[in-house]
């Protein structure tokens, strides 16, 4: 009789008091209940009265996926499927063809072949666009195509791909696919030494490391870490990578949130290489993440001048957790702040404009270095040293997306198969060749005010009313176009340096790219200038 008191009535009250230990805990819990409950309803009431059968599986999914796209990009759901790639993907020990693809329509482009990889052994180029792996037509493949191109080591896999028009086929053996964190290092001159970081993965701390103590082996005097277009990765390795050139014990960030257990401050734990040798560290807008750990600790501790442009600014960090049936959900637990107090991200997805993207922000906080300099916040690491020239403009930004600097590569590298390892030669008539491919292959610039040119026109068809406007829009849009040809020279010296640095690896891979940058960069220019005037240097960090 107890029990069934206890079952009926104690339980129930013990249950309605914890819903009491705080009103905040309360009304959070009440309205998640509700918004549940709710939600299964409708669920359930939309699979049973729908007109047409539905997948469940399909349907929850895509429910999941674009509630969580509200929160911020990085805030991403995985479902059973999706957690098996992610595994294999991230493990660093899969195998495959070692190479930069992207699915463009019902193809695979093979972007970029690693040098000595089985696409490079195959024989594929930048450039061409896989149409078949094994008897899977990737026109009839809407899943991840890439994922056909992984699998145990020696498994042959036979692909035919379009060059130049022409069908093609070749076999590739897939193979374990080892990319370095620290692709390229060398002397610039006999006394400063240069570092590409790339990616932090596992490797990243080992290879700088033997780097560093190589190129001083070599008569290196001071360093220069280049971390341009590093997107990020693991925070343990950002943090190892400052214990090279700071005291063991040094703090390098801290994450804040408002959940106390993801409150954290990490602090370096091995002991130094050189506390003492100059170090200069570029970075760009796509230096992400722990680049940005790495060169905001380091000009906050006065330890390196950052030379550059402004990086990207995405200071939120991400956990995966587990859910049931093997499902799982990165969430975004935290921000990245620098050891002055500055916070690294730079979009606030909690504050978007109408159209749903999110804001900047507006004003700039003040902080204090370790030797009191003064820097700011507002999103990614502000350069000592700011190089406008190395900002990337519109138009170019524009040129790179829609693959037009990409696909006049191509065109250039059959048309000039004997180049070898000499540096190409892009003259004012090349440039004119580059423009009149613009419009022979009639590439579309896609800019914000093309887009919106062209969405106004499509309105216009569906409220049949485009013949009356036909007349305005077709001088709007020769306008637009007239001003973009004058982007175009006005930006000339821009894009034909991202041209060469296309073709640079197109004729010897990323390595020639690096071995042409250390003699003819801007920015590692400005920086061996720099590091080679101690007291500019040491101006800068007093």
């Amino acid at each position: 009789m107890f029990r069934k008191y206890k079952k009926r009535y104690v339980l129930p009250v013990l249950a309605a008091g914890m819903l009491f230990v705080g009103s905040s805990f309360k009304d959070d819990f009440f309205e998640i209940a509700k918004q549940i409950e709710i939600f299964t309803t409708l669920f359930k009431t939309v699979n049973q009265n729908y007109v047409d059968e539905v997948n469940p599986a399909e349907l929850m999914d895509k429910a999941i996926k674009s509630m969580l796209a509200d929160l911020d990009p990085y805030t991403n759901y995985f479902n059973e499927q999706d957690v098996v790639k992610f595994k294999i993907n991230n493990t660093g020990e899969y195998t495959g063809i070692g190479a930069m693809i992207s699915r463009k329509e019902d193809k695979l482009i093979i972007k970029e072949p690693y040098k000595g990889y089985p696409a490079d052994k195959a024989g594929l180029k930048a450039g061409d666009a896989i149409i078949q792996i094994g008897d899977v037509l990737l026109a009839d493949f809407k899943d991840d195509a890439s994922q056909l191109l992984k699998g145990a080591k020696n498994t042959k896999v036979a692909v035919k791909y379009l060059r130049q028009g022409k069908t093609m086929e070749t076999t590739i053996v897939l193979d374990e696919v080892e990319i370095n964190a620290v692709p390229y290092f060398g002397m610039v001159d006999a006394k400063t030494g240069y570092i590409v970081l790339s990616a932090f993965n596992r490797k990243t701390t080992t290879e700088t490391k033997e780097a560093l103590e190589k190129l001083k082996s070599q008569g290196a005097e001071r360093i220069i870490l280049d971390l341009r277009g590093n997107p990020g990765g693991l925070l343990n390795e950002a943090v190892n990578i400052c214990s090279l050139f700071v005291p063991k014990g040094e703090t390098i960030v801290t994450t804040k949130s408002k959940n106390e257990k993801y409150n954290a401050t990490y602090k370096t734990t091995r002991e130094p290489v050189d506390l003492n040798i100059p170090l200069a560290i570029i970075v760009d807008g796509k230096s992400a993440s722990a680049s940005e750990i790495v060169s905001g600790a380091l000009q906050d501790l006065d330890r390196a001048v950052v030379i550059g442009s402004r990086s990207f600014g995405k200071g939120l960090v991400q956990r995966p957790l587990d859910m049931t049936y093997g499902t799982q959900v990165k969430v975004t637990i935290s921000r990245y702040y620098t050891p002055s107090g500055r916070c690294i991200q730079a979009l606030d997805y909690g504050r978007k404009d109408k159209d749903g993207k999110a804001q900047k922000a507006e004003k700039f906080n003040a902080f204090k270095t370790k030797k009191g300099r003064t820097v700011y916040d507002g999103g990614g690491i502000q350069p000592d040293i700011e190089m406008e020239e190395t900002k990337m403009s519109t138009i170019a930004e524009v040129l790179q997306k829609n693959d037009a600097i990409f696909n006049y590569a191509t065109a250039y590298y059959y048309r000039n198969p004997n180049v070898g390892n000499a540096i190409p030669t892009l003259t004012d008539a090349d440039y004119a060749d580059f423009k009149a491919f613009l419009k022979k292959e009639k590439i579309s610039f896609d800019t914000e005010t093309e887009l919106a040119l062209k969405a106004t026109l499509e309105k216009a068809k569906k409220e049949k009313i485009d013949e009356s406007i036909k007349t305005q829009y077709d001088a709007l849009f020769a306008a637009l176009q007239k001003s973009e040809e004058a982007l175009l020279d006005k930006h000339q010296k821009e894009i034909k340096r991202l041209i060469l640095d296309e073709l640079i690896r197109r004729y010897q891979y990323k390595e020639g790219l690096y071995q042409y940058y250390v003699k003819n960069n801007s920015e590692i220019a400005r920086a061996t200038q720099l590091l080679a005037n101690p007291s500019e240097y040491q101006k800068i960090l007093q």
